[in-house]
């Protein structure tokens, strides 16, 4: 049987014995980490990470209650409710770190809690011989049984009532843990969370989404910084068909499960690309359209108030990703430009889109725009003299085909 209890990662034993019929959760206790070093901004995060929590809740089966009560979150189903789903939407909620299904009732007196912690053991582990230990805490003070009694008379209803059961105060299987508060809490299992910060507590950004591995990932590790993200995506019909558009549409989909609802932006780039092919040295093409690009999304960035564009960028992945590069690259740009992958090899990037499910979605064999117009030797140590140079042969119709490109923009709420 694996350990359980907050602070280790176990809990399949647990699931399987719900599987079976055992106990019927209606409650979770779950925790956060980081919020709890906010000091007097802490009830800012707590009420914002309760709201995150409300809101995806409402999306299942069941009417959930959510509360927060002296540095612990609740949450608490009226009726039944799926149990392996809400699980599934808490541990896609930023800024939780441990999920703990738990027996949660009212304090009716010492040996009522004793029963508690033997129906709750009964029911978890029937009649399965394991090890454990008792943890006790009496956060109400005006409760008349301290904690280390608690401990050895709630270990000994258990010896009692399960004979398979032994205590082993160093290395349990289970780690059953009491909480006596207003009500008491028993609980035994951890799921682990995603961790992070709420969303919606650090701002806004735009993320440029293509249909790669690497700009979803970007947007999901953003997006467990607190932050919003909308996102952009170029579209360069015919050269890009309809899927390349709809692989992007389900990659913010799938980034949204996290990051809650994503406005996504889809802009013709087809026009501005074939002036820029036409007019420009084609082993400069990828970093004058990168900089076309970065100056569209942080247009429409300005105009939805977000503070920062993100890219998926990695230093030297491709040509237009070396220092060099993201340096002509930055020179475009007044918003900051969040780079969450830069320093990440590709197999890290990779293993955190398989994490989050994206992985299949991105490598799905549909051309995005950069691709179809790349040059065969593209410059990787551009000179910001020469670009600009480069620019100038654009100017008669460009501003025109940037106003147009932004003012006809598709707008979609990927959810």
């Amino acid at each position: 049987m694996p350990k359980s209890g907050c602070g280790s990662q176990g809990g399949d034993a647990s699931k399987a014995e719900r599987k079976r019929g055992f106990m019927k959760y209606r409650s979770f206790l779950i925790k956060y980490a980081e919020i709890g070093v906010k000091g007097k901004n802490r009830y800012l995060f707590e009420d914002a990470l309760v709201k995150q929590i409300n809101q995806r809740l409402k999306r299942i089966d069941g009417k959930f209650s959510v509360w927060k009560e002296s540095g612990r979150i609740y949450a608490e189903a009226a009726e039944d409710f799926d149990f392996d789903e809400a699980v599934e939407v808490l541990q896609r909620i930023f800024g939780i770190v441990a999920i703990c299904p738990m027996l949660q009732v009212e304090d009716r007196g010492y040996d009522d809690l004793k029963a508690q912690v033997v129906r709750y053991v009964r029911e978890v582990y029937g009649d399965k011989p394991f090890t454990f230990k008792v943890v006790a805490r009496r956060a109400n003070k005006q409760y008349p049984v301290v904690s280390d009694q608690i401990n050895r008379d709630a270990g000994e209803v258990v010896l009692d009532a399960c004979p398979g059961a032994k205590v082993d105060v160093h290395d349990p299987e289970v780690i059953l843990r009491i909480e006596v508060r207003q009500k008491i809490n028993i609980f035994s299992e951890t799921i682990p969370g995603p961790g992070g910060m709420p969303v919606g507590t650090a701002g806004k950004a735009m993320l440029l989404l293509s249909g790669g591995i690497d700009s979803p990932v970007a947007g999901y590790m953003t997006a467990k910084r607190g932050v919003i993200i909308e996102a952009v995506y170029f579209h360069a019909p015919p050269y890009t068909s309809e899927r390349a558009k709809q692989k992007v549409v389900d990659l913010a989909k799938l980034v949204a499960r996290y990051a809650g609802p994503i406005k996504l932006n889809i802009v013709n780039f087809t026009d501005i690309q074939l002036y820029i092919y036409d007019q420009c040295p084609h082993d400069e093409l990828t970093i004058i359209m990168r900089r076309y690009m970065m100056r569209i999304a942080e247009i429409i960035a300005k105009q939805d108030d977000c503070l920062g564009l993100v890219t998926g960028e990695s230093i030297g992945q491709v040509a237009s990703q070396t220092m060099h590069s993201l340096a002509v690259t930055n020179e475009v740009c007044e918003l900051p430009v969040i780079r969450p992958l830069i320093a990440f090899d590709k197999q890290d990037i990779v293993d955190i889109s398989l994490k989050i499910g994206t992985y299949e979605t991105s490598v799905l064999p549909y051309e995005d725009c950069c691709t179809i117009f790349v040059a065969k030797h593209p410059v990787t140590k551009p000179v910001l003299k020469r670009i600009k140079k480069s620019e100038t042969k654009l100017e008669e119709k460009i501003d025109e085909l940037v106003e147009t490109a932004v003012s006809t923009r598709e707008v979609m709420r990927c959810i």
